[in-house]
């Protein structure tokens, strides 16, 4: 709850009924004041100054206990006059902003310093996290990169498809409590939503590939008929051509095994051969004689 009240309307309320402090609804307001209450709209103001921001659920029993320790530590910075703020985010009432910040699990608290995000991950009390801020012991924590930051674009789109998501979980529950659809009849309609919906997409991407990167076509030459009987012609002659050459090569292959195959004399003609080499022996001086019979060649 935040109250728009202004100090003179205060002092002004006080002239009447001297019985009340002002010191007392100062402090009251202030502290009703103290837990600021961010949304998708006002979140950007933790980027200025010093901030402690809780993520809560209403249905989470951490966070309930958690809730007396950070009123106090809310009212503990304001009574000594601390620039730091404690803030908080409902999960459940801001579905971006948990995708921004990319909370995994509840409760969960950062620190922000001038734009610079760190989770605080020491005690749950509020003494500890008064001591976090007072001694400036954020520094020995690691910021968060540049990259993840819940001020980045990419962070911003993370949050869209959060927001999207509870969108979708909204539409789930309602059409099995109001129309009273099964289960399987929700993730059926889902179903058939996300393949016309990809389709539809598809074709877009299509369309627009084609209109920025028109695909080449190659002309085309038209020729008379009898132009391209010359060409088949023309290719017909070369493929006989390759063909006789084919056939030569291979009948020099078969001439050129047939010369250097080896003698075809049989074994018997070659035991005559060497008896009458023997007879011969005496008048030939010791000269032998080889007589070799070789078969007819075919023309090369």
């Amino acid at each position: 709850m935040n109250f728009d009240i202004r100090k003179d309307e205060i002092v002004g309320y006080t002239n009447k009924n001297t019985d009340l402090n002002l010191n007392l609804i100062l402090r009251c307001v202030f502290k009703v004041r103290a837990n600021i209450e961010l949304d998708e709209d006002n979140w950007r103001q933790i980027l200025e100054g010093e901030w402690m921001v809780e993520f809560h659920a209403p249905w989470c029993p951490a966070c309930n206990a958690l809730s007396s320790a950070w009123k106090e530590l809310s009212n503990k910075a304001q009574s000594k006059k601390f620039s730091m703020k404690a803030a908080a985010v409902d999960v459940t009432k801001s579905p971006g902003l948990s995708g921004r910040f990319v909370v995994t699990a509840l409760p969960t608290i950062f620190h922000v310093k001038d734009g610079e995000f760190r989770q605080y991950k020491g005690p749950r009390d509020a003494s500890s996290m008064l001591e976090y801020v007072e001694k400036a012991r954020w520094k020995q924590t690691e910021a968060v990169p540049s990259w993840k930051a819940p001020d980045s674009m990419q962070m911003g789109v993370v949050a869209h498809f959060f927001k999207l998501s509870q969108a979708l979980r909204s539409v789930h529950n309602m059409l099995m409590e109001t129309y009273g659809l099964p289960t399987w009849g929700s993730y059926l309609i889902f179903a058939i939503a996300t393949i016309f919906i990809g389709a539809l997409l598809g074709l877009i991407l299509v369309c627009v590939i084609d209109l920025l990167y028109p695909p080449r076509r190659s002309d085309k030459v038209f020729i008379s008929r009898a132009e391209a009987e010359k060409r088949g012609e023309e290719k017909k002659s070369d493929d006989d051509l390759i063909n006789d050459d084919i056939v030569d090569e291979a009948e020099n292959a078969d001439s050129d095994a047939e010369k250097n195959s080896p003698s075809d004399t049989s074994d018997d003609d070659k035991d005559k051969d060497l008896g009458a080499g023997e007879g011969q022996s005496g008048e030939g001086k010791g000269d032998k004689q080889e007589v070799r019979k070789r078969r007819s060649r075919k023309a090369d």
